[in-house]
């Protein structure tokens, strides 16, 4: 396996600076936003793709660091009930996606958005619940009229292009666990597969190394995100997980999101890389820092020696041992 970082923390300085962060670090892999939830502070495809000298130059940035791309990600909402909204993520996503076949690059991260509940809507509306049965109806209609339509459409345009579709399952899309990861995979193709990012899937209390089997089973474990996430014991036993307090209320919050390490322990890490390596999974750990407890920089140090610590380095034959 390989360290790798998406350099959206260090987005306050240039690509320059923070590649030479990265490259301190002794972390071999950058994953790189081009836009939407991201930003673009380190990567404009619209500004690359109509300039070969700024491409070239972008890409020698990376290259003559010993530095390799694990993926251009583009986290938005395509799939908005507001005009607008959806254009601008699409456009975003379709520059990354040819961004990613000029450079080379075979993986871009995104979401997979969410609809409204009609056509008037103004606003995502994410069903959590099969009852009353206004939202199993509410369900079918935005995968059939919407979710799928899309989606078969911008993977076979991916598809053509070589570039694989790295979905993070995260709540408030209708993409946000395996179930509904792999029905989107069966509808759209094998190109759609997991950014595989675990702090969202233990707050969900989902058993990690059973959700990576499932999606190891169907080969659709793409990309890997090393974030973590500590569950308040006694919020949560109050109120649940399904938590609306804003994320910088920390001290009332049943969750927060947490350097790895800091919300589970060895051990269960441990269990995740085992578990990525008996489903074939030998590719990056990309360390994404959103933990309010920890600077940019602490964050990053402790995340990568504890990975560090834990990670296979050699590879090894699994086959015949799951």
């Amino acid at each position: 396996m390989k360290l790798g970082v998406f350099t959206v923390l260090f987005e306050d300085r240039p690509l320059e600076a923070a590649l030479d962060r990265v490259v301190a670090e002794g972390i071999e892999c950058v994953e790189i936003g081009t836009g939407n939830y991201p930003g673009e502070a380190h990567c404009r495809p619209q500004e690359l793709l109509a300039d070969d000298h700024r491409l070239a130059a972008f890409r020698s940035a990376i290259a003559s660091r010993g530095l390799s791309i694990s993926a251009l990600s583009c986290h938005g909402n395509p799939l908005h009930p507001r005009p607008e909204v959806a254009r601008a993520s699409h456009e975003t996503f379709v520059r990354t996606v040819e961004l990613c076949d000029r450079l080379g690059v075979d993986r871009v991260n995104l979401f997979s958005g969410c609809p409204g509940d009609s056509e008037t809507a103004s606003h995502p509306n994410w069903v959590t619940c099969a009852w009353p049965p206004d939202y199993g109806a509410l369900l079918d209609w935005q995968w059939h009229e919407k979710v799928l339509p899309y989606w078969r459409e911008q993977a076979t345009f991916a598809a053509a292009r070589g570039i694989r579709l790295g979905f993070e399952m995260h709540p408030g899309f209708v993409v946000y666990n395996p179930r509904t990861l792999l029905r989107l995979r069966e509808a759209c193709g094998e190109n759609v597969g997991a950014n595989l990012d675990p702090s969202h899937l233990f707050w969900q209390g989902i058993d990690l190394e059973a959700a990576i089997a499932e999606l190891g089973r169907e080969g659709a474990i793409f990309h890997t995100h090393a974030k973590d996430t500590a569950i308040h014991a006694r919020n949560a036993s109050i109120n649940g997980v399904l938590d609306t307090v804003p994320l910088d209320d920390v001290a009332n919050r049943s969750w927060i999101f947490r350097t790895v390490g800091y919300g589970h322990g060895e051990i269960e890490w441990r269990r995740i890389l085992t578990a990525l390596r008996l489903a074939g999974y030998d590719d990056v750990l990309s360390v994404e820092h959103e933990d309010p407890l920890l600077s940019v920089d602490d964050g990053l140090r402790k995340g990568v020696a504890f990975l560090r610590s834990i990670m296979p380095v050699e590879p090894a034959d699994v086959r015949g041992q799951a």
